[in-house]
């Protein structure tokens, strides 16, 4: 369905509101910016800024790209003959690839990554999204494989692939803190997946495969 005229408004409204306020936190420090500065900076009121936002931290880390449910997500959506932890790779794999926003591979995300480290509550709710990025995919395969409650594989296939998951992400933000460009980060960091790929084990590798 054609996204309508309101909803785009909305979109963009939400966009610039985001842009504005990373681009002040950026500046100045996380912790140092109110919302009523960024609403004062965005043109918008201060309701506004919290009808799209109910948090301060949503600003940077919005629940609809930042969400628990990712890997649980790119799980159940993958397409026959996949397993869990293809599926996973593949995401990755085209993320980088493309260069995209939601690896850290966009540009001027380096000073982007260096507020996110320096503000104590952004860096809890990253810590906290990677457990619950676990959690939500150890209950989907659970739930796919009609594993007994008490069966541990689901989790530990879980742990295997958010470890990964969290490894690339700690990879970007290495070498993006070291200066390096997109394309090198891409390039360096597509290896790094082809070398994870191949050492996990076979189980892991070929757990929940998508019947055609």
């Amino acid at each position: 369905m054609a996204e309508g005229l309101r909803e785009r408004k909305k979109r963009r409204t939400r966009q610039h509101i985001a842009e504005v306020a990373v681009g002040l936190f950026v500046e100045r420090g996380f912790d140092n910016v109110t919302m009523a500065e960024v609403a004062r900076a965005a043109e918008v009121s201060v309701n506004t800024v919290y009808n799209y936002f109910q948090a301060k931290e949503d600003l940077v880390l919005p629940p609809e790209e930042a969400s628990p449910r990712r890997l649980a997500d790119i799980v159940r959506e993958r397409p026959p003959g996949r397993s869990a932890a293809d599926a996973v790779l593949d995401r990755l794999r085209r993320e980088i690839r493309g260069r995209e926003r939601s690896v850290g591979l966009s540009a001027g995300f380096g000073r982007v990554l260096e507020m996110m480290r320096a503000a104590p509550t952004l860096t809890a709710r990253l810590e906290d999204l990677g457990r619950r990025m676990t959690d939500e995919l150890a209950a989907e395969l659970a739930e796919e494989t009609g594993a007994d409650a008490g069966d541990p594989l689901p989790r530990v296939v879980a742990w295997h692939i958010g470890c990964l998951h969290s490894l690339v992400y700690a990879e970007i933000g290495r070498r993006t803190t070291a200066g390096e460009s997109p394309d090198a980060i891409a390039d360096a960091v597509l290896e790094l997946l082809d070398v994870a790929e191949s050492v996990l084990g076979e189980r892991v590798r070929a757990y929940a495969v998508r019947e055609g």
